[in-house]
């Protein structure tokens, strides 16, 4: 287990301060998968909680997931896939039952695998989404500091450009480095991206437990997932489990910085949920102290 850093030593009281604001009330990132519901005992009341999607899981067991967290009294934001979604009828449906169930949220990607209808990426999605959700509080999207796969950076930053008319923040990728993750949010500021940013943050994640979670979520996805996190399978096998303190540490000034607007920590789970609830309550102990 990795040795821990202690940040409320390390940062001063201004950084702790603006650090402790963001990490009040995270994000959680969970999977939809069997076991959900008892890792979802660990949340706060009232969390914030993301559900993610999956070629291989379908749109159906995303929103059930939303559906029975937002019934326990979270703050639900559903992942919706423009490959998984098949017209703007289905479209449409979707739209309504999460205004039935009053989930007023929504992230929007591109997906993985093969378009099962005519959205084949994030932007033709939210141009769809746009005269049906309306009463949406929120719109994230997400975006890619240490690049994508398969994507050119010049492609994902006019990407990111088209879908500040549609969204209402961003929400960054996993990532361990955290010189790469502040030069990129300069560099989209300078380049006139300015959606709020929702940091993403690696939770506790043993690698066995990892590895048991990728078998369930299927090989595919799972490749596709740690392709576009290449920095994470490393940092596992090194280190047997992964805390953010040093990635935070290194992004407490841009943290702090208000022309990065970084307005939440969104926290990678991957379902580990006892433990990062663990990790940040410990942390915040450690930030306000």
């Amino acid at each position: 287990m990795m040795t821990r850093a202690r940040l409320g030593t390390t940062l001063s009281p201004l950084l702790r301060s603006a650090l402790a604001a963001r990490m009040a009330n995270p994000i959680y990132e969970l999977v939809p998968v069997d076991g959900l519901e008892q890792a979802a005992a660990a949340l706060p009341p009232h969390a914030s909680v993301t559900v993610t999607a999956s070629p291989r899981l379908g749109v159906d067991a995303t929103l059930e997931a939303a559906e029975w967290l937002a019934a326990r009294g979270h703050e639900v934001c559903p992942h919706l896939a423009a490959r998984s979604i098949r017209d703007r009828a289905h479209l449409a449906d979707i739209v309504a039952r999460m205004h039935t169930v009053g989930i007023r949220k929504a992230f929007v990607v591109g997906g993985d695998g093969d378009a099962l209808g005519e959205f084949r990426d994030g932007l033709t999605l939210l141009q769809a989404l746009e005269p049906l959700g309306g009463w949406l509080e929120e719109i994230g999207v997400p975006s890619y500091p240490e690049g994508h796969p398969t994507i050119a950076d010049r492609v994902l930053l006019d990407d990111l450009r088209a879908k500040q008319r549609y969204a209402h923040a961003t929400t960054t990728q996993m990532s361990f480095n955290p010189d790469a993750v502040a030069s990129w949010i300069t560099r989209r500021r300078d380049e006139g991206i300015t959606l709020p940013i929702h940091l993403g943050v690696p939770g506790v994640l043993p690698f066995p437990k990892l590895m048991t979670m990728a078998a369930r979520i299927g090989i595919a996805d799972s490749m596709r997932y740690l392709l576009k996190n290449r920095s994470l399978l490393g940092h596992l096998v090194q280190r047997g489990a992964f805390g953010a303190d040093a990635l935070l540490i290194g992004l407490a000034s841009t943290i702090a910085d208000p022309r990065a607007n970084v307005r939440a920590v969104h926290l990678f789970t991957m379902n580990q949920v006892a433990k990062t609830v663990e990790w940040q309550r410990t942390l915040m102990a450690e930030l306000t102290s």
